[in-house]
């Protein structure tokens, strides 16, 4: 399987199709776990350690409490991060990466590597 989605040329056209196509689909499938303007987000922010709804709301510029639940439930759902209630006064609840969702920190690191990369190529920041 992992030679669907090399990105080396295969040796004819045929072959490269299918490697093509079946690349595409492996895309697709992360974006639709990952894809929006908030998910990317989130897991980067849980990447680093367990956070508190309040503070994934503060680190998350721009999101709204209703939507930041909505996108918990469904990283939660994908089993990208995991939702622990601790038995304290008050109940707190943290959202942490699972291990299957520990696979994206290498993705999410290059990303954030290529983002710093390309804003200083285009506005010099």
């Amino acid at each position: 399987m992992s030679q669907l989605v090399t990105l080396k040329k295969p040796a004819d056209c045929a072959a490269s199709n299918a490697v093509c196509t079946a690349s595409i689909r492996a895309i697709q499938d992360i974006m639709d776990v990952l894809g929006g303007k908030w998910k990317i987000s989130i897991v980067t922010c849980v990447c680093f350690q367990p956070r508190r709804f309040s503070e994934l709301l503060k680190l998350v510029d721009g999101i709204s409490g209703k939507v930041l639940s909505r996108e918990l439930k469904d990283l939660e759902m994908n089993k990208i991060i995991s939702r622990t209630v601790k038995d304290t006064q008050p109940v707190t609840v943290e959202y942490a990466l699972t291990e299957y969702g520990a696979t994206f920190k290498d993705l999410i690191q290059i990303m954030a590597e290529w983002g710093v990369k390309h804003r200083k190529a285009i506005i010099g920041k």
